[in-house]
């Protein structure tokens, strides 16, 4: 009979094939879909033991800026990290992927996944993660897919992982300082300890369902019209993107504190941005239509 140790240290080798994986699959299909330029590939290594991949495209067709990462890394806990993790364990092991695509038309939706599976020197372990779709404008159609694709996937190992992942990302991914949700969510998850075999079989379905929750809409909606309010707007909106990762999210704050590459950690940022002194989009309007449904958690399927 394995013990825990041999067991955990399986699941960490098989989490980190399956992100790795994940990453040729998912970079492969979107130069694919943007037909213009391909991921550039930096190899890094962690300041203490281990590393990652980070690959890059930007100025393509469809991507302004697309980022896939994953790494492997690991080492001592800080005590700042230890005490937000209430821990006493004194080291780690992280493994994930986490991507982030920002497509150049504001009539196709930035969207981000992140997995990733942490491990304590102390036998604790658990896996986090997710997929959200932070839109421009309102298509409900899309709202719709990307959420049915997500459900789908959670009902075939839990009726219950969908309402309570979906819950969980709307709660997540609110900028309380702006009264607004940063996007129409998806699934969020962390700290998910119980049945840790099991639940890598969702995360892999999750990862694998990724390109048929987003690769549609991005082919339904790469020809919509637009013009330079509408790109006024992305930019407008894209700092609320970059303030929620800045200021809350865990995996940028994970990532700062146990010394990871920088680049790699602020790829998720849009390459353009603009902040706006207290702009109000006009009544009525498909902008403010998009903040009345950001104010509002919302029940897609």
């Amino acid at each position: 009979m394995q013990s825990e140790t041999q067991t955990a240290t399986a699941l960490r080798d098989r989490s980190t094939r399956l992100f790795r994986g994940l990453q040729d699959l998912i970079t492969s299909s979107l130069e694919a879909v943007d037909g213009r330029e391909v991921f550039r590939e930096d190899d890094w290594t962690h300041q203490q033991s281990g590393g990652g991949i980070t690959r890059i495209l930007q100025n393509g067709c469809i991507f302004e800026k697309a980022g896939v990462s994953t790494s492997a890394v690991s080492g001592a806990l800080s005590d700042l990290l230890a005490g937000r993790l209430n821990t006493d364990a004194k080291e780690f092991y992280a493994t994930g992927i986490s991507l982030v695509l920002h497509p150049s038309s504001p009539m196709i939706p930035t969207v981000h996944m992140n997995l990733r599976y942490i491990e304590l020197s102390n036998g604790d372990a658990w896996f986090g993660g997710g997929a959200d779709l932070t839109p421009y404008y309102v298509f409900e159609d899309d709202a719709r897919h990307f959420h049915l694709t997500l459900k789908n996937i959670c009902d075939k190992h839990s009726r219950e992982y969908y309402p309570h992942f979906k819950k969980w990302c709307d709660e997540y991914f609110f900028l309380k300082h702006r009264g607004e949700a940063r996007g129409i969510g998806g699934i969020f998850f962390d700290y998910v300890r119980e049945n840790l075999e099991s639940f890598f079989l969702f995360v892999e379905d999750l990862g694998n369902g990724f390109l048929d929750a987003y690769i549609p809409i991005v082919e339904h909606r790469k020809n919509e019209p637009f013009g330079k309010p509408e790109k006024n707007w992305q930019l407008i909106h894209r700092g609320r993107y970059a303030e929620f990762n800045l200021l809350k999210d865990r995996g940028t704050l994970f990532g700062i504190e146990t010394r990871g590459r920088t680049e790699s950690i602020l790829m998720s940022l849009p390459p353009e941005v603009k902040w706006v002194y207290n702009y109000q989009p006009a009544l009525g309007s498909r902008e403010e239509e998009l903040l009345t449904v950001l104010r509002h958690a919302k029940e897609w399927v």
